[in-house]
């Protein structure tokens, strides 16, 4: 079995103190990815830098207390790459991989966009730059026999089922027509999975993000946008695949929950 988890953590150091801790040393994942870290590796506790029975790769941004992304692994990995042969993003703190026995795990934030603004051509470079990449890893992981899973906050909620109010959020960022069009690239034309999806496909949601403003998170008023994107291969191999949503608001450690899948190799 293996079992992945992916969650944007919302500041590492924050999350740290309000119950990530705790969840970590409770998680029964072999590999753990996190985004939205907002630190450098020295920033961060001991307990949260290299805990007790992990494995850690940190790959910070260049500009100070943005973005960045992690992974955890239970066992060493084989190699760890950061970024994706990007100029303007590999030292953005938005992408990291590491091989495992028979599987590249990944770490992904994608930008989140903001219509109207430069945020939001930086998104449509990267996901320009992106889609490429993704194609020629899962061919060279083939040709290796390995298989792929791209964990991570995506930021684009493909389905009128990924989001609440998906009717009042079509001309923003995160459910733009050319944002779901480019999702569906990923699943058809460079032929991955999306696992929770796969394994829920009549479901609304699962929910995975909730804005802090108002009783989103009460209402379950919230976004997929936290995705396990994974080659066929090993896709067929999930058994399971939920979201580990905090019993309450006030349990939360970030404005994002945990997605989790199982898979049997």
């Amino acid at each position: 079995m293996l079992t992945v988890t992916s969650v944007n953590v919302n500041g590492l150091r924050a999350a740290a103190k309000k119950g990530f801790v705790e969840w970590l040393a409770g998680s029964s994942a072999d590999a753990v990815c996190l985004q939205e870290v907002r630190a450098e590796e020295a920033q961060l506790p001991a307990e949260v830098r290299a805990p007790d029975g992990w494995f850690t790769a940190h790959a910070p941004a260049a500009a100070k207390g943005r973005a960045g992304v992690s992974l955890y692994t239970r066992r060493e990995p084989d190699a760890v790459r950061v970024g994706f042969g990007s100029s303007e993003f590999d030292g953005s703190g938005r992408y990291i991989e590491a091989d495992l026995p028979g599987v590249t795990v990944a770490s992904l934030y994608l930008p989140s966009g903001e219509v109207g603004t430069e945020r939001q051509d930086e998104k449509i470079r990267f996901m320009d730059e992106f889609l490429p990449y993704l194609k020629g890893l899962k061919e060279r992981a083939a040709a290796d026999g390995r298989e792929v899973v791209v964990c991570g906050d995506w930021n684009i909620a493909h389905r009128e089922a990924d989001l609440k109010n998906w009717k009042a959020n079509q001309k923003n960022a995160g459910f733009l027509p050319e944002e779901r069009t480019w999702l569906s690239r990923v699943f058809d034309e460079a032929e991955y999975v999306d696992v929770v999806r796969a394994l829920h496909p009549e479901q609304d949601g699962p929910y995975s993000w909730w804005s802090y403003r108002g009783r989103a998170f009460d209402n379950d008023s919230g976004w997929r946008i936290d995705y396990q994107v994974a080659s066929p291969g090993l896709a067929a191999k999930a058994v399971k695949a939920y979201v580990e949503r905090a019993a309450t608001h006030a349990e939360r450690w970030s404005d994002h929950a945990p997605v989790t899948a199982v898979y049997e190799l």
